[in-house]
């Protein structure tokens, strides 16, 4: 996303400048374009920034807190409450790489959240297990995500490239069919981002409520990994709301580009 972003930059006020489109408009036309735009832009990309700080924050103080047990006995325990006793539990390496892949039956979690007994390992794990139990209960919004993937990864390769290329053959006076085409192809990792959304709180709010149906947290520890997780989710808020500041952006250079066809 932010490689786009700096695409963005770098190439939006070329063609703003150099079409035919904005001459006509005039200088008032393309600065409210382009002020709403990157207006939207910034304001997003402060919100990541400033919710992925305050994620990292609550990672950081909540791995100190201890928790009876590491998150990979969180996880096989979780698993095994709900009879998910074919889901693998294992470790992948790196920082925050801990994920449910539903091809394998497997959750995967980060060394450090698969060996260590906190209260972030905990909440964490207990997370990617409801993304297990998702699907083994074929849960609506998860299995639209997973339909959705094949579009999505084609949307994600060609559709910034379609789109930058649609608009420099609209500013050569060729239309904005192509651009357009590229624009749908992007909107693609919209709609993934928003669909993304239920499904990761969900799986937040099904960990939460095993902790305190197991008894294993303690209130305190409740209110911890609830705090951790929720700013978690934040994070895929804050990337719904770049991507859809992206769209709206090349939306708007669209619409006023079609208007003077």
């Amino acid at each position: 996303m932010m490689d786009f972003i700096f695409t963005l930059a770098q190439y939006a006020p070329y063609y703003t400048e150099s079409s035919g489109y904005a001459m006509n408009q005039g200088p008032g036309m393309y600065s409210a374009v382009s002020l709403v735009g990157v207006g939207l832009i910034l304001l997003a990309g402060l919100i990541g920034g400033i919710v992925q700080s305050r994620m990292q924050a609550s990672v950081k103080q909540y791995s100190s807190e201890p928790a009876p047990l590491t998150g990979a006995q969180v996880a096989r325990r979780m698993l095994d409450s709900y009879g998910l006793h074919h889901v693998q539990v294992t470790h992948t390496p790196g920082a925050l790489t801990d994920h449910y892949n539903p091809a394998n039956h497997t959750v995967n979690l980060s060394d450090t959240v698969y060996s260590q007994a906190t209260v972030a390992a905990m909440a964490v794990a207990a997370h990617e297990c409801g993304h297990a139990v998702q699907h083994a209960q074929s849960y609506a919004w998860l299995s639209l995500r997973s339909e959705l993937v094949p579009l999505v990864n084609i949307g994600s390769r060609l559709g910034q490239f379609v789109l930058l290329a649609g608009l420099a053959l609209a500013a050569m006076g060729s239309g904005t069919t192509v651009a357009w085409i590229g624009l749908a192809l992007f909107a693609t990792t919209t709609v993934f981002a928003l669909v993304t959304l239920p499904v990761e709180f969900d799986a937040s709010r099904r960990a939460l409520a095993w902790m305190e149906q197991s008894g294993l947290a303690s209130r305190a520890m409740h209110g911890q990994a609830g705090t951790a997780l929720r700013w978690a989710a934040m994070t895929y808020v804050a990337a719904a709301l770049s991507s859809i500041a992206m769209l709206v952006y090349y939306a708007l250079m669209l619409l006023n580009a079609r208007s003077r066809e």
